[in-house]
């Protein structure tokens, strides 16, 4: 396997993780620990270029870093991984956070264009963490930027965010 596979797909954990988590960063310590890919089945080569595919579940872990898919796709060019594409219902990220709190984030496809620097988040998406969560039916990230859209295809999107401060003390009611 070329060892420039497992480097490639770490940022798809930090992204994902970006969504939900605004300032805290998915555990950085994971980018720099081994990671182990688990599939049923595997067609095609690390090496060169063209498509391979992993089926019949697909498990990848680095550090605290865990994905989970029923179907893998991996398109290479000169040896390296250009684009990923994870197919369930639903594809499961789960990463931990510098803090330690965690993020989850579940989608029929996640793609990650490693080229334009985007992830994507297809079909009844939810990102979830301590911080907040937000759902719809298709998110793109761009990771240079942090600039992310969602909606505007007719669907809704819908955010939610925690309070800075969850121990605050609720508003006083009004006396009548």
């Amino acid at each position: 396997m070329n060892p420039k596979l497992p480097a490639r797909l770490a940022p798809l954990a930090l992204l994902a993780a970006l969504l939900a988590a605004g300032p805290v960063l998915a555990k950085k310590s994971d980018r720099n620990q081994p990671m182990t890919i688990d599939a049923g089945a595997q067609s095609g080569s690390f090496d060169g270029a063209g498509k391979t595919v992993l089926s019949q579940g697909v498990e990848i872990n680095q550090g605290t870093m865990e994905l989970r898919s029923n179907e893998a796709e991996l398109y290479m060019s000169d040896g390296e991984i250009v684009r990923a594409i994870f197919i369930g219902k639903q594809a499961k990220l789960k990463q931990q956070m510098d803090d330690g709190t965690w993020m989850n984030a579940t989608a029929n496809r996640i793609e990650y264009d490693i080229r334009n620097d985007t992830l994507t988040l297809i079909g009844d998406y939810k990102v979830e963490s301590e911080r907040g969560s937000n759902a719809g039916q298709r998110m793109v990230y761009n990771i240079a930027t942090g600039n992310m859209q969602s909606g505007g295809d007719g669907t809704r999107v819908r955010t939610v965010i925690q309070p800075k401060n969850k121990t605050a003390a609720p508003a006083a009611k009004e006396s009548k």
